[in-house]
Formats: C-alpha cells, structure tokens, sequence
C-alpha cells in the first residue's frame, strides 16, 4: 500500500485507526460517504470517534492517498489506488455514469496552451441528464 509509505515519509505515525480507516477505503471499491466509513471502522474498532475518522479523511486527501468529491449531494471518498476517474450524474433520475480520466486532457492542454495555467482534474462530478430522461 503505497499511502503508508507517503505517511510514513510525512513523520506521521501508522495508529491502528488511520490503519483501519485506510483498510476500509481500499478493500472498498465504491465510493464511500464519510457515515458509511465511520459506520464500517465502529464496526470492526467499536469506539472510534468520528471526529478521528473525519481528521483521518482530512489528512489522507491532504497525501494524495484518498480523493474527496460530491456525487448526488453527498460528499464521498475512494482510494486513490482506483486512480482518477470521473462521474456524469442524473440531476433527475440519479444514474451515475463512470468515464475515463483521460476525457478532460485536452481541456487540460487547451488551458495550459492559452492561458499558461496547469488544470488537474482529479475526481469530476457533473449533473445533467442522462439520454432517457432527456428523451421524456
């Protein structure tokens, strides 16, 4: 797990907690709201607060280790180690549609180009509606 190395490489310590949380984020390969961890870490470490496993998303977004989106107005997390991927969201029905992370590379070129500013799309989310629901 290449997260603890990065933390380990920050003189930050590996508590059975960040451990936990880390577990969690990666045998997981949905994406997951914070209720959904911290219900997942109290039920294999009853007594974790959830301020801990807040603290810990925090810290773990702050080294690259977890990325922190909105999807459907929620906040949600996946393990880095799914590398960058993007979501387009239903505003009307709620289908989620996956797509590559190599879709905004030209926008992320064309921005360079023209305005000399480095763009990383990392975790996009859009809202819009899915061809069924335009068709209705």
């Amino acid at each position: 797990m290449g997260c603890i190395s990065t933390l380990t490489e920050m003189g930050l310590r590996l508590t059975p907690q960040r451990r936990l949380i880390m577990d969690v984020l990666h045998d997981n390969k949905a994406h997951l709201t914070p209720d959904e961890i911290i219900a997942n870490v109290q039920s294999r470490m009853p007594g974790v607060n959830k301020s801990t496993v807040y603290r810990t998303l925090e810290l773990l977004e702050k080294a690259n280790c977890v990325f922190r989106s909105e999807l459907g107005g929620k906040i949600i997390y996946h393990h880095a180690e799914e590398g960058h991927h993007h979501h387009f969201v239903c505003s009307k029905c709620g289908k989620t549609i996956d797509c590559d992370e190599d879709l905004f590379a030209p926008v992320e070129r064309s921005m360079e180009e023209k305005y000399g500013f480095r763009v990383r799309f990392k975790h996009m989310v859009m809202s819009g509606l899915c061809e069924k629901c335009r068709t209705k």
